[in-house]
């Protein structure tokens, strides 16, 4: 029993002895992420701080050289703080401008509306014409219409009427007025029935005609 027991001793100090470092196959055992990440640091972009300057698709400006990025349509110039950018203050575009180039730092207007737009129709600069009877209007270079519209004097009868194309009614028979429901010329006395004549008001057309009553003739034929 002593025997069995001592031999056993034996083989615990022989076969530690057998596991030696080359039996260890590294390749079976993954990398730490320090080992990993250690090997790739050539794959970082290169810090250009100080040395240059980098626009929007990768390429690189020398210190002092002036360059237009990507974004921007206005120069900048590489500096060791990083580029320096021209923002100016740009002039105001046109409210009529039809065409704009944005090929500069400041955005251009190339061609400015020389027409009115009225109602639907476009007119040439300085262009008059009548969008109706009573309207007289003219195409101003400021591209806005300015509109006059006839200012008619009343009529000097009581029937006036409205002529194509003309804005104001006219008196077609001539100045008049009414005795009770019956128009009469004025300048002139009427006899409107067998008692009364009457005569318009001198210049006072509107109002009702002046009548004065005569000897009828009924009672004379009495």
């Amino acid at each position: 029993m002593a025997l069995h027991i001592h031999e056993a001793w034996i083989l615990l100090f022989v076969i530690p002895g057998l596991v030696t470092p080359a039996a260890i196959n590294h390749e079976d055992y993954p990398a730490d992420e320090g080992d990993q990440t250690s090997s790739n640091d050539n794959l970082i972009f290169d810090d250009y701080r100080g040395k240059g300057c980098v626009d929007d698709s990768g390429f690189v400006y020398k210190l002092g050289e002036r360059f237009f990025p990507g974004h921007s349509n206005c120069p900048c110039v590489c500096t060791e703080d990083g580029p320096i950018c021209d923002q100016p203050e740009c002039p105001k575009i046109h409210p009529k401008c039809t065409k704009v180039e944005h090929n500069g730092c400041c955005p251009e207007c190339k061609e400015v509306k020389n027409f009115c737009e009225y109602h639907g129709k476009n007119y040439k600069i300085l262009e008059e014409f009548k969008p109706s009877p009573c309207e007289w209007c003219r195409c101003e270079p400021s591209n806005e219409v300015h509109c006059v519209v006839a200012d008619c004097a009343v009529p000097e009868c009581v029937n006036p009427v409205y002529e194509p194309e003309q804005c104001c009614p006219v008196c077609k028979n001539g100045p008049n007025c009414f005795a009770g429901t019956t128009i009469i010329p004025a300048g002139i006395e009427v006899k409107v029935d067998d008692c009364n004549i009457c005569h318009c008001h001198n210049g006072d057309w509107w109002k009702p005609a002046q009548c004065s009553k005569r000897e009828c003739q009924g009672k004379q034929a009495l």
